[in-house]
């Protein structure tokens, strides 16, 4: 039976927006250090909030093909980005190819530059909150799944997306702000019985980083 700091169920349930919120770790450190541990192993799934957009323009038009209507990383995400890429190779942690990233050009941005546009798949299944309309219940249906679907031993789940789908599926344990941009959530899928957040991992933090200002 898991524990029940960072249990989420497929439905949740009031408890865990109750739940005592996580606090970022590098792998410096000797709880990252065990994330990155079980990351190793595989049979993981791990989850990238988008870089950094600081000083970047608020959304506006809330279109998916808009850019110029989005809020985009900055030259310090771009570089964030491609730093988030290089420690998970220096750690030896086995991404599953491709990895999948939401089509909000933030988080599509993030993963190409990370990985290489050849090894990303833009999925509508990791849209943000607000670009997704009428469609919500079942963007929020497919992290969920995605959280939770077994992952073979020796590969890690890479996906890209967004902070507030997040909460919304995972609980108040990741709200606030223990969920940065470039930060990554470490779960424990589970099937059926849906998923465990293990802990926030930051590969390439930024300092004075981690948060807009929308």
């Amino acid at each position: 039976m898991w524990p029940r700091r960072g249990i989420v169920a497929l439905l949740l349930a009031p408890a865990a927006a109750r739940a005592e919120r996580f606090s970022p770790v590098t792998d410096a450190q000797p709880e990252g250090a065990a994330l990155v541990a079980r990351l190793q192993a595989g049979g993981m799934v791990l989850f990238f909030r988008h870089a950094d957009t600081r000083g970047e323009p608020c959304d506006r038009s809330f279109r998916v093909g808009d850019r110029a209507g989005q809020r985009n990383i900055s030259p310090a995400g771009r570089a964030q980005s491609r730093r988030i890429g290089e420690r998970l190779a220096a750690l030896r942690i086995p991404v599953a190819f491709p990895v999948l990233a939401g089509p909000v050009y933030r988080a599509r941005d993030t993963a190409e530059e990370a990985f290489g546009a050849a090894r990303v798949r833009v999925t509508d299944s990791l849209l943000a909150d607000d670009f997704s309309g009428p469609r919500l219940d079942w963007v929020l249906a497919e992290h969920r799944r995605l959280f939770s679907a077994p992952v073979p031993r020796g590969e890690v789940r890479v996906l890209v997306g967004h902070r507030t789908p997040t909460i919304m599926v995972a609980g108040d344990a990741v709200g606030g702000r223990a969920f940065p941009e470039g930060g990554a959530l470490v779960i424990e899928p589970g099937g059926a019985e849906g998923f465990r957040v293990l802990g926030v991992l930051e590969l390439a933090g930024l300092a004075g980083g981690g948060f807009h200002g929308c």
